[in-house]
């Protein structure tokens, strides 16, 4: 293997685990705590002082049907371990849109774990898991702070599982970067994922290409891994960068060729 090609130790590890102590805790970063027994993560922005904003829908609500299958799969709704109310946020359960919310209150009983920008793309192949991390930087932590807190102001539009969810509400605060096109999936890694799976599992001409069941898990797993890659915010062309005003002047997709020319407002910039 040559030197270029060595995994640093950092990203080793960060292969295994992308868990963090809460004491090591900066703002800005963008952090995740699985539900339901690893089927899903919740995303938000640790602001410091122990909160964390973050994007959720309702408790019941979350994909929509109407049924208590919505709570039990995808609810995302804070709530204190404890099970009564938080005397630092109170009852969250039924709150949706952006909120603001103790990191306790965030992590609902689950642990603590860090999402990483600018890996490399070896890494972010061998992270099998969707929503975990990205080829993309992150911009610094003003920047991210002041977007965060701009949209707990002003909203982050209508939550959609597939397009607008809390993890894309953290890569956008992270990046500034939002998807133009009008396409099935926004730049949640969960979302994207769920897709490439889909596309492992659909893709019916490649089934022909070989016979054997280590093949076929071979095929599979390589159009997985294609499919995840090319879907990332770092690595896609569909997006450009938008500053978090232009959100509440200008809500919904972005698809002129003078929006690409946009850049971060002095705000952002910290003049």
């Amino acid at each position: 293997m040559s030197e270029s090609s060595r995994w640093t130790m950092p990203e080793m590890a960060g292969i295994l685990s992308n868990k963090i102590p809460q004491d090591e805790l900066k703002p800005g970063d963008h952090i995740y705590s699985w539900r339901n027994a690893y089927l899903y993560a919740h995303h938000g922005i640790y602001v410091g002082d122990g909160m964390v904003i973050h994007f959720t829908r309702a408790a019941g609500q979350e994909i929509g049907t109407g049924t208590v299958l919505d709570r039990f799969i995808f609810s995302s709704s804070p709530s204190h371990s404890s099970g009564s109310p938080c005397p630092r946020c109170g009852d969250q359960s039924r709150t949706e849109g952006v909120i603001s919310s103790c990191l306790e209150c965030f992590l609902c009983g689950g642990e603590l774990y860090l999402f990483k920008y600018g890996v490399s793309p070896g890494v972010f192949i061998a992270k099998t898991r969707g929503g975990t991390c990205t080829i993309a930087p992150s911009d610094p932590p003003e920047h991210v702070l002041h977007r965060a807190k701009f949209l707990l102001q002003n909203g982050f539009g209508v939550y959609n599982i597939f397009k607008n969810n809390c993890e894309d509400f953290a890569i956008y605060c992270k990046t500034g970067l939002l998807v133009f096109t009008n396409v099935s999936v926004g730049r949640s890694g969960q979302a994207t994922s769920f897709l490439a799976a889909t596309t492992a599992i659909v893709s019916s001409p490649l089934r022909f290409l070989t016979t054997g069941v280590s093949g076929l898990a071979a095929v599979g797993f390589g159009v997985y891994c294609v499919s995840r890659y090319v879907s990332d915010i770092g690595v896609r062309r569909d997006v450009m960068k938008i500053p978090v005003e232009r959100l509440i002047l200008c809500p919904g997709p972005l698809e002129s060729d003078e929006a690409a020319t946009i850049t971060d407002t002095s705000k952002e910039k910290g003049s």
